[in-house]
């Protein structure tokens, strides 16, 4: 018995995904880098679009999008937070097999953030092809001039002129731009620079290929370009779109910015704990068949304390992240808000001690590029930036803990 039961349609899902990523990706993986590195290091893979059509044909498609976005399953599964939780947990024990489902970021931010707030000719122009996955999309919001952990201090501008919107500002870490087949990407900028604090703040759709847009070169993470998918360093020189581009209305990016940090955010956790079992499976099986000073690594205290330490801290993230997603579909994202940042804070941190473990058990070959461990470690590090810094998180968490202890007009206005 568990304390979240699942339904089952779920269960029938999760064994028909395990199966699919047993058969088809876990044998594909040494594959998949060698057609990475086999020419143009931002081609697109072929492996990827032949395990598309396989997964899709298999009805395993678009399952990330909540019920509450989509109660009538127009555009995806109609799965639920925590439905969808374990799902999202197996897809993402391998870095690039959430595409292979249409289940991948940023794309699930960008479709959410479409389905809740597109006009139905954006959603025609963009949506549609995205759920497809028949193109790519990016999200264009950090800033390597400010601290766009504040999005308030976002200062690319958005500015109106007749019937079209003009686009400046430089932007960073847009995950997903390297890709040849990224060809709309989610614009924040200001478009009242003194309007109220939270009401400067719009999104607006931008085409890639519209002139000014230019990638000025690829970031590395700890040294992994993460090709194809990449992130980007791009700028906008005076780029103009239609007026009908702007998402929801001026003013309402910061809005659009807080629905959209829940459920493709926690997906993001979803992942790291799916991360940390394999995680912990390579470092059982690699003590299982290392002997060292006589024994077995396995047969060692401190391995056994590893291991035991592992599975602790892994269930103990595994439950917050269902609690968390349970909350929103229950009581909404907002009210699930401090669970939501508590789990933001716990999974990366969670992987990145679970991973390191592994590491250390597989001695040089954890660093090496014969196991996925050192990516594994990298991407877990960034989402302690990506998904918002843990002092933001946590200063959320005590927030809300302490909104009992604070008189009633305060915290009104703290509201």
């Amino acid at each position: 018995m568990t304390l979240f039961e699942v339904s089952p349609r779920t269960r029938e899902l999760q064994t028909r995904l395990e199966r699919f990523m047993q058969q088809h990706v876990y044998p594909q993986e040494a594959e998949f880098q060698r057609q990475v590195n086999a020419g143009n290091r931002w081609e697109h893979v072929p492996l990827i679009e032949e395990l598309k059509t396989q997964a899709r044909a298999e009805g395993l498609w678009n399952l990330f999008l909540p019920r509450e976005s989509d109660p009538e399953g127009r555009f995806g599964a109609g799965l639920s937070n925590l439905e969808y939780a374990p799902l999202c947990e197996t897809m993402g024990r391998v870095w690039w097999a959430p595409e292979l489902f249409n289940c991948n970021a940023p794309d699930t931010g960008n479709m959410e953030v479409l389905v809740r707030y597109g006009t139905p000719e954006q959603q025609a122009q963009w949506l549609q092809p995205l759920l497809n996955g028949e193109i790519r999309s990016c999200f264009a919001m950090t800033e390597p001039e400010v601290a766009s952990s504040d999005a308030t201090n976002i200062q690319s501008s958005i500015r109106r002129d007749g019937d079209e919107y003009v686009i400046n500002g430089r932007k960073w870490w847009t995950s997903g731009a390297g890709d040849p087949r990224c060809k709309v990407g989610i614009f924040m900028g200001k478009t009242d620079p003194d309007g109220p604090r939270h009401l400067q703040q719009s999104m607006i759709l931008v085409p890639l290929d519209a002139p000014g847009v230019t990638i000025e070169r690829m970031l590395t993470v700890f040294g992994y370009d993460d090709a194809p998918h990449g992130h980007a360093e791009v700028t906008f020189n005076n780029v103009r779109v239609p007026a009908s581009s702007m998402l929801l209305g001026e003013g309402r990016g910061f809005e659009i910015a807080q629905g959209r940090l829940g459920p493709g955010r926690i997906h993001h956790c979803m992942r790291l704990i799916g991360q940390a079992e394999r995680a912990l499976e390579l470092m059982i099986r690699r003590a299982g068949s290392r002997t060292a000073f006589g024994k077995r690594l396995i047969e060692q205290g401190t391995v056994r304390e590893m291991i035991a330490q592992s599975r602790i801290e892994i269930d103990q993230a595994r439950l917050l992240t269902l609690q968390a997603a349970h909350m929103m579909d229950t009581v909404g994202n907002k009210a699930a808000r401090k669970q939501i940042a508590a789990i933001k804070v716990v999974a990366p941190n969670v992987a990145l001690a679970v991973i390191d473990r592994a590491i250390q058990v597989h001695g040089g070959a954890g660093v090496s590029q014969d196991t996925p461990l050192a990516n594994m470690y990298a991407q877990a590090r960034t989402l302690r930036l990506a998904d918002g810094p843990d002092a933001v998180h946590l200063e959320t968490v005590t927030k809300e803990e302490l909104r009992p202890y604070r008189p009633a007009k305060e915290a009104v206005s703290a509201d």
